[in-house]
């Protein structure tokens, strides 16, 4: 009874009618280490994200209250206007901005992070060690709050965003631990701010950073802390961060930090999952205006897969309109039907939607110009389905996966084409698997022992997903941008080793997209190059 009675509380506190007032002054909070602060990002470099202009600039209206960094701290004299501090970009930015276009309440951000903390030292709050994180904060947070009561002004404590693991993962004790110590922390945080019913936002470590492949174990026992607490805890709730940007590195181009995108997208996702939870987020609907096969025509169905690429991390749909020729490309096509499951499942179609941009914070991938292509050249009857996650490498790919087994996409990427077909079969239709089009792992090719282990994992993929599909024919159409030219990798050549090993299957093409349009950084395809390898890709179709 005790425990029903408890559960009645969350939802009562968490009703519509609480989340609908719009005058009480809604608090966040949000703490961690490096990928909380913002390291490696600019803010000059916002410019360059369309999706994002204008968070350079304050946003008035928006209280903002910050002490960051370690021995020489960042501090605001009271209550500021939100804005990037010291040319760093954080994640409350777009946090705010998305959150305040969906609700009309005020809102208020403190923020107390630095890089190179642990939960199991810094952060413990029943014995905190080294920069004593967890005191200083919760002081800090109590000012904050104690100057808006000083005010008059009526506020409540609405959520605590978390983004941290990365460092707990060299101490073995906090590595082992993280699960025991993110609950004690988050229970400590609802004593100690008398906050019972505080929604906790804990943010997964981006697997698509370098320490996301050569520490991938590691990295993964930190994630099942995480999801101990957050399977547990109803008021705490996982916040996938893999599918973000990540910066692009000097050298092979692989970075620890999210940089400047990922931060703004990372910030996005924590406004997505609050907004979510009290209803408030707008999720607009792409239906068919009507089913574009007529009834028991043949439909050849197109699948796309792969990594940051194909996914289109830095492809924006505002560059896309400045591209000439390309503008009828962001017109949705009634005339082909499209589904996606992207960034390992972080956003799924409603069904069959017509092909249009779809990709999470305005961006999307070769899919448009793919479609357009095939069209263009004669051939009708087109679905296509994409599936993607740029947070992944080859070896997430592999029927074998790794020891990371949450990260293995091999068994929902078998589901995810059976169910295609058998929609459109269950429609009257006879389905051509027409190929599978897998663009190579882009950050494979610059760690050395993934590099050197891409071909054979490349096959096993294609050897097993015939058998597994009933098509032993089956054709793979897989390309390959131009590897990593540095010292530490560049005597592996992936190339060749990749052309020996497609040699003896006649029905895998190798497309070698090596002439790409110049690009600014290496690793990642920009809006022009993106549109450019659909078209490419789909001309090796045509070529038979």
């Amino acid at each position: 009874m005790q425990a029903l009675i408890a559960l009645l509380l969350i939802v009562w506190s968490w009703s519509p009618v609480q989340a609908e007032d719009d005058t009480t002054l809604r608090v966040f909070v949000f703490a961690g280490q490096s990928n909380m602060v913002g390291s490696d990002s600019k803010v000059q470099d916002i410019r360059r994200f369309p999706t994002f202009a204008g968070l350079e600039t304050p946003q008035p209206g928006v209280r903002f209250s910050y002490c960051l960094g370690r021995e020489d701290k960042l501090t605001s004299d009271g209550w500021v206007d939100l804005q990037p501090v010291d040319n760093v970009v954080g994640p409350e930015l777009s946090f705010a901005r998305k959150v305040t276009q969906n609700i009309k309440a005020p809102i208020a951000i403190i923020k107390v992070a630095a890089g190179g903390t642990h939960l199991g030292g810094d952060w413990n709050s029943d014995d905190p060690s080294g920069f004593k994180m967890y005191p200083l904060a919760l002081q800090w947070i109590r000012d904050a709050l104690a100057d808006l009561e000083q005010q008059g002004i009526k506020y409540r404590l609405e959520g605590f965003m978390w983004h941290q693991g990365e460092n707990d993962m060299f101490n073995p004790e906090y590595m082992d631990n993280y699960g025991g110590n993110l609950k004690n922390f988050l229970a400590s945080w609802r004593r100690d701010l008398n906050a019972p019913d505080l929604r906790f936002y804990v943010g997964e470590l981006c697997t698509k950073t370098i320490w996301g492949m050569d520490l991938r174990p590691r990295m993964y026992a930190i994630s099942l802390g995480q999801k101990e607490v957050t399977d547990n805890d109803p008021l705490a709730q996982y916040i996938p961060t893999s599918h973000v940007g990540v910066e692009i590195g000097g050298g092979v181009g692989l970075h620890y930090h999210y940089g400047t995108l990922g931060q703004l997208e990372h910030g996005v996702n924590y406004a997505d999952a609050y907004l979510r939870g009290i209803g408030q987020l707008e999720e607009g609907a792409r239906p068919l205006k009507k089913w574009p096969y007529a009834q028991g025509a043949p439909v050849k169905l197109f699948v796309l897969a792969g990594h940051r690429n194909m996914e289109g991390e830095i492809a924006f749909v505002q560059d896309l309109a400045r591209l000439d020729g390309q503008s009828e490309l962001l017109k949705d096509d009634h005339t082909i039907a499209f589904k996606y499951n992207i960034g390992g499942g972080y956003k799924v179609s409603n069904g069959w939607e017509p092909l249009g941009p779809a990709g999470f914070y305005d961006t999307f991938g070769p899919e448009l110009s793919f479609g357009a292509t095939l069209q263009n050249n004669g051939v009708s009857n087109i679905a296509i389905a994409k599936f993607t996650h740029s947070g992944s490498q080859i070896i997430d790919w592999t029927p074998e996966g790794s020891e990371a087994k949450s990260r293995n996409l091999y068994p929902a990427f078998m589901s995810f084409i059976r169910e295609s077909i058998e929609e459109l079969e269950d429609r009257g239709h006879q389905v051509e698997l027409a190929g599978i089009f897998y663009h190579l792992g882009e950050n494979d090719m610059s760690w050395g022992p993934f590099r050197k282990g891409a071909p054979k994992r490349l096959m096993s993929f294609v050897t097993q997903s015939r058998k597994d599909l009933g098509l032993p024919s089956l054709k793979w159409y897989v390309s390959q941008q131009l590897p990593t030219d540095e010292e530490q990798v560049k005597g592996i050549d992936v190339t060749a080793e990749l052309e020996t090993a497609v040699a003896s299957d006649e029905h895998v093409i190798h497309i070698k997209v090596f002439d790409l349009p110049e690009q600014e950084k290496q690793l990642v395809i920009d809006t022009r190059g993106i549109v450019w390898l659909g078209e490419t890709i789909a001309k090796k179709y045509l070529a038979g």
